[in-house]
């Protein structure tokens, strides 16, 4: 049997691998005026095959590519983890539904019995090879999207994350003071750094120090640095995070934790433009941009005495306010994409794509973790779901419960419902619940249903609910 793909233009190839000599020509008479075809018999011939060049679609005979059907099952998920765009056509002489409900699982997109009409088959492979044509064209198009709308590390095409954009350009060239105000979780770190990497001082030293993650006893010392000696464990000098930060940024997160006490020294140091390290005696000139973020109410704090007023003026030179996810309208694709991207290429796998009610879900929610969480799940979903596409039953319970997407494809399953049926079912559970309520009087029952009594009586006769 032929294997030789030949390569031309506009032209989809197509590889048949079977033992079954009946299929040559039945595939040559449907398929080779329209594809390059390609056929092999064993498993090593279509590897061989497909490290020379991947077809754009492989129809496997399940009963004869190893020694069992299961071993065909097993080749379609191999096929799959090389090629997520393969079309895959299983072909079969078994009526097994398992065997189907298996080469669903493996995610073939067509799946034929023998006898097998190959003029179906044609027909199949126009269909399916156009979708995923499709598919391919818009995921290219959502990275062409994502890398327009890509903002240093920020990736965002909404109206509320141009405005940031926008504040970043405009204090990027000054040595201002920056206070980035957002939820947690909305990325202002990346604010930070793209301000950093727009201006003058992007070859120097980004320092940033989450105040929120050291405890109090040893923020001191990781800000201002401590001499030999300063006190039990300081056996050798060091300098801190401001010293360090000398001609660059200091990034201060979660500026809001900090202690009083701490809050004064910093002020000090902003005033003067010196940091004296803890046991020091002098004071040493640096040279810095402070940029802070904080996810607290710091006029709340102010006027309870929790946060220093002249500090506050300090810091709250140029806010910069960063959305939460669920005010940037249209971000969600553009952000899924781009982790699915980093994340598959980070764990070596074939990229995954999202059924397209899932994106629905992932866009309805509110996102109290904001991108954070959503980088958090697109992590794990392309770690735990062993197929290319990620479904609604992957997702975590939470997102499920809170979608209306979700409830909706739970109202009509994928088999559709027999609709009359189950309007049946809602009129007499309507019906049942009104005569219960009246204690059976069918008079006031049509009251609480708001029908008239010709209708109620109607009803009762068509369902046998009620005394005659």
């Amino acid at each position: 049997m032929r294997a030789a793909l030949k390569s031309e233009p506009g032209r989809a190839s197509v590889v048949i691998v079977t033992t079954d000599e009946r299929v040559g020509p039945e595939a040559d008479t449907y398929l080779a005026g329209g594809y390059e075809l390609g056929m092999v018999q064993t498993w090593d011939q279509l590897l061989a095959l497909v490290n020379l060049q991947m077809p754009d679609a492989i129809l496997v005979d399940l009963d004869t590519v190893g020694e069992t059907s299961d071993d065909g099952i097993a080749a379609l998920g191999e096929l799959r983890a090389m090629g997520p765009d393969l079309v895959l056509i299983g072909l079969t002489r078994s009526n097994s539904r398992n065997l189907r409900l298996k080469a669903v699982g493996a995610t073939a997109d067509e799946y034929f019995v023998a006898p097998i009409n190959f003029e179906e088959v044609r027909a199949a492979l126009v269909r399916t090879l156009d979708k995923r044509a499709l598919e391919i064209e818009w995921r290219n198009r959502q990275s062409e999207q994502a890398e327009q709308h890509q903002f240093g590390d920020m990736i965002g095409a909404s109206e509320p994350m141009q405005r940031v954009y926008e504040a970043v350009r405009r204090v990027a060239d000054s040595n201002s003071t920056v206070l980035i105000r957002g939820e947690s979780g909305t990325g202002k770190e990346l604010v930070a750094r793209a301000i950093v990497a727009l201006g003058p001082r992007a070859e120097k030293p980004f320092i940033s120090i989450n105040c929120a993650a050291l405890p109090e006893n040893l923020i001191e010392a990781e800000l201002f640095g401590h001499e030999k000696g300063a006190f039990t464990d300081a056996r050798t000098a060091r300098p801190g995070h401001i010293e360090l930060a000398h001609t660059g940024t200091l990034f201060l997160d979660e500026i809001g934790t900090l202690g009083l006490a701490l809050q004064t020294k910093l002020l000090r140091v902003l005033e003067y433009r010196s940091v004296t390290r803890i046991g020091g005696q002098t004071a040493k000139k640096i040279d810095f941009r402070l940029i802070t973020a904080t996810n607290e109410d710091l006029e709340e704090m102010v006027k309870i005495g929790r946060f220093r007023e002249d500090l506050y003026y300090r810091i709250n030179v140029v806010p910069i306010a960063l959305p939460p996810l669920r005010e940037r309208t249209g971000d969600i694709p553009l952000l899924v994409d781009h982790f699915l991207r980093i994340y598959c290429a980070a764990n070596n796998t074939p990229l995954k794509r999202l059924d397209p009610e899932v994106m629905h879900i992932l866009e309805e929610d509110a996102w109290p973790g904001n991108v954070r969480e959503l980088e958090n799940l697109v992590q794990r979903l392309v770690l735990m779901v062993d197929g290319p596409t990620i479904k609604i039953h992957h997702l975590p319970q939470r997102l499920i419960y809170n979608s209306a997407a979700s409830q909706e494809s739970m109202l009509i399953p994928e088999g559709g419902v027999a609709f009359d049926e189950e309007i049946a079912k809602i009129e007499m559970a309507y019906l049942t619940a009104a005569l219960r309520r009246t204690e059976g009087s069918k008079i006031a029952a049509a009251r609480l249903l708001r029908v008239d009594k010709q209708r109620m009586h109607y009803l009762c006769r068509k369902y046998g609910i009620g005394k005659a």
